[in-house]
């Protein structure tokens, strides 16, 4: 049976206590091989990731989302292990058809080991909360507060796995996915998880938190210009924001600041292009916005542990 040990490196970055991603983002975080899938930027509010996953010997830390997640076991079997930090481990034996529904605010730890083959395939799918929050106006009014869903694991759902497989076959295989047929399939999951899964409301909003629209488009912007000097005025300016106040909702939203998010989305690439790449350290350097050797080695060992020549040689 194959199986994978995460080094202490590999496991970088480590999410910190109370960071939240966008859902876009769980594939740095995540071992295994994602598939590649077309983009689809004219249907918003839903994210597909699909995964191919060996064992996982030792805990990988997964960073809360904004999003709720749902994972669909779509091929194979696994034993799937879960706990808060340092509590005690739960575990499920999960195959073709179970699910995962995880709301959490924050990280937690996984590891999973396969039965009966090397691999088994999950699917990810991220819900935006513009969604959650339309289902949660229509069944329980304008005034119900915010509404948390609680957490699932290995169970299943027959009205949660044929939506999500849906969903799947129209924006992975159909040539000319339909907006509004993936964002009615969407809907109608987001109201039957409102009908089946609601944990608690909580009686006030999350306040001073950025948007998950907002939050998307600044960290997208991010991204897109990793090379680029980190400039706080102008992602405040995405967001319609002072930069005080986008200050502060990002780093409620994220658990990090602009600058802070910015700096660990470069060292997220450059450890892609160190490991996947021949380029030198200093090219390496440039593309996420270093022309000082050294600046950037000095930050890269601050935020990942080791030197870049360290990381690359490990």
């Amino acid at each position: 049976m194959a199986s994978t040990k995460l080094t202490s490196l590999e496991q970088d970055p480590t999410p910190s206590p109370g960071l939240r991603i966008t859902g876009e983002s769980m594939r740095e975080y995540l071992p295994g091989e994602p598939q590649a899938l077309p983009a689809h930027p004219e249907i918003k509010d839903i994210v597909i990731q699909l995964f191919t996953h060996r064992s996982i010997i030792e805990p990988i830390l997964v960073p809360a989302v904004v999003e709720p997640l749902l994972v669909l076991i779509l091929e194979g079997t696994a034993k799937v292990e879960e706990r808060v930090r340092g509590g005690e481990w739960e575990a499920a034996d999960v195959s073709a058809g179970d699910f995962f529904l995880t709301s959490s605010d924050e990280p937690y730890e996984m590891r999973w080991q396969t039965h009966g083959g090397d691999t088994f395939e999950v699917m990810h799918l991220y819900l935006g909360l513009p969604l959650i929050e339309q289902a949660s106006r229509e069944l329980l009014g304008e005034h119900a507060g915010l509404v948390r869903l609680r957490d699932v694991s290995g169970a299943r759902d027959a009205r949660v796995a044929f939506v999500m497989e849906q969903l799947r076959t129209e924006l992975v295989e159909e040539r000319s996915p339909s907006p509004l047929f993936a964002r009615s399939l969407a809907q109608a999951l987001a109201v039957h998880l409102m009908r089946s899964y609601i944990a608690d409301i909580q009686p006030e909003r999350r306040v001073n938190a950025l948007q998950a629209h907002k939050l998307r488009k600044v960290t997208d912007a991010m991204t897109a210009h990793l090379g680029a000097e980190f400039s706080l005025a102008n992602l405040a300016r995405l967001a319609e924001l002072s930069e005080y106040h986008f200050s502060r909702m990002f780093k409620r939203a994220t658990g990090l600041s602009p600058s802070q998010y910015f700096i660990r989305l470069r060292m997220i690439r450059a450890r892609l292009l160190l490991l996947e790449t021949r380029r030198s350290i200093i090219d390496v350097g440039l593309e996420v916005g270093y022309s000082s050797p050294s600046h950037f080695s000095q930050v890269f060992r601050r935020e990942v542990g080791v030197t870049p020549s360290e990381f690359r040689g490990a």
